[in-house]
């Protein structure tokens, strides 16, 4: 089998592998490229390889930057079967006309500032009609059910505990009479999750292909989310202050409602109104309250005595942009939660131009930022940063709580490959910017000794 490394390697976007194997090509992910504008647009639009002569595709969960190019593949002449999960599905169908919606928007943007300097018109990566097509493509299947994909390929799905949805792609090959099993961790959680169950162990690993986020750093410690929250949230509403969580609509909103839900309940937070700004995030809600399957038994039967834990009274959850554009007017405290959370896309944007110059604001971040985002300059501490084209100057309060992160920190990814089980011929190492990338490769030779450690650069392949 050859493996080759054609996005996410020595970066965190953009995931995209592609195996050959028996004479079958399959791509592993399909995401879409996120940094600077220009640079994306090109990386997006083109393929190392021609989509029409895939034979299958698999994808691990429903991120953007998994699974978010999958409509330009398909329309590029890609015709074979999608393999995921039922709620990766589910939440990709939303994910995907979401972002075929940005990209309309942003290429009317761009056109419309191109005009101005007597240039042409762009396109956008993919329509909503090309979004939707994809999604025909999908065959879901559930967690532990093996399935044969390709001429000595069976694939089995195990829960990565990352978002819903999430899995560990396990693939047994048989090849010119050699058996052995590739295991790609996907996007790894961290375990002890509110709502998710932890990433299942894998029996019989020969060959491992791992994410490294956060390979080189450590997380505050999981159970320090809620008292972390508790006392930015509480210091903000006791100066009357707006609260701004940026917040990815899978995993992160939902995982900073149901902390804000439980403090509300027992007392320690006043019933300031709580709003849920993004179509996406509204219905990914929706689509979690869908998948039982995914959650960890607390959450199951919280589920089954018929609460809710994702809805409050003090809650709204908006669609409408009517609805929205009426929060420019809050004046009183209140916490607004919407993404993105790396505020490149979404309403985040407009609720930043209009309150990031406000001393009195606090934007709290609780996920991952990925270099050259709108969100990293702000975490930077950036004194001014552009948005929508336009300069702001940042004077509200920013603060960063990583104890929400749905990646494993260094020790949790230790742990994770502690659990496996088998002869760990070889460790691939990628998604993670080149320092994290680099320094796990370092920690995994330590912990691994036995194991050839490898993290590849952008076009490498291996023969397995």
């Amino acid at each position: 089998m050859k493996l080759h490394f054609l996005g996410a390697t020595r970066t965190t976007t953009g995931s995209k592998y592609l195996l050959e194997v028996n004479g079958s090509k399959i791509l592993l992910e399909c995401g879409l490229y996120q940094g600077k504008r220009m640079e994306s647009i090109e990386k997006n639009r083109n393929f190392d390889f021609d989509p029409a002569t895939l034979d299958c595709a698999v994808i691990s969960h429903a991120h953007i930057d998994h699974c978010g190019n999958l409509p330009l593949l398909c329309s590029k002449g890609f015709k074979g079967n999608i393999y995921s999960t039922f709620a990766t599905r589910d939440l990709a169908s939303i994910m995907l006309e979401d972002s075929a919606r940005i990209q309309q928007a942003d290429a009317q943007f761009v056109t419309k500032e191109r005009a101005k300097e007597g240039l042409g018109p762009v396109a956008p990566l993919y329509t909503k009609e090309e979004a939707e097509k994809s999604v025909r493509q999908f065959i879901s299947l559930n967690y532990y059910r093996p399935m044969p994909i390709a001429p000595g390929v069976t694939l089995t799905f195990y829960d990565a505990g990352h978002i819903l949805g999430a899995a560990q792609v396990c693939l047994d090959i048989v090849e010119h009479g050699r058996k052995f099993r590739y295991l790609f961790s996907g996007d790894i959680g961290r375990g002890n999750d509110d709502i998710l169950r932890d990433p299942d162990p894998v029996e019989n690993v020969d060959f491992l292909h791992i994410e490294s986020t956060y390979g080189d750093r450590l997380h505050s410690p999981r159970s320090k989310a809620t008292e972390e929250v508790y006392k930015y949230v509480r210091y903000a509403i006791s100066q009357k202050a707006l609260v701004l969580i940026p917040a990815f609509s899978m995993g992160r909103t939902q995982d900073i409602v149901y902390t804000l839900h439980q403090l509300t309940k027992a007392g320690r937070l006043p019933k300031v109104p709580i709003y849920v700004d993004s179509p996406l995030s509204v219905n990914a809600t929706e689509v979690y309250r869908l998948h039982p399957e995914c959650f960890n038994n607390d959450i199951y039967d919280f589920l089954q005595s018929g609460t809710n834990p994702f809805g409050m009274d003090n809650l709204t959850y908006i669609r409408e942009i009517s609805q929205s554009q009426k929060l420019n007017k809050v004046k009183k405290s209140a916490i607004i939660i919407s993404a993105s959370g790396m505020c490149e896309a979404g309403r985040i944007r407009h609720h930043l131009s209009n309150h990031i110059n406000d001393p009195h604001t606090l934007v709290l971040f609780i996920g991952y930022c990925a270099e050259n985002t709108l969100g990293a300059a702000i975490l930077a501490g950036e004194k001014k940063v552009n948005i929508f084209g336009h300069p702001h100057n940042v004077r509200a309060r920013i603060a960063q709580i990583d104890s929400f992160s749905g990646h494993a920190d260094r020790d949790e990814l230790l742990k994770y490959i502690g659990n496996l089980k088998g002869d760990l011929k070889k460790i691939f190492v990628s998604h993670g910017e080149e320092d994290q990338s680099l320094g796990f490769g370092e920690h995994l030779k330590e912990f691994c000794p036995k194991s050839e450690v490898i993290v590849p650069e952008l076009g490498n392949a291996f023969t397995l």
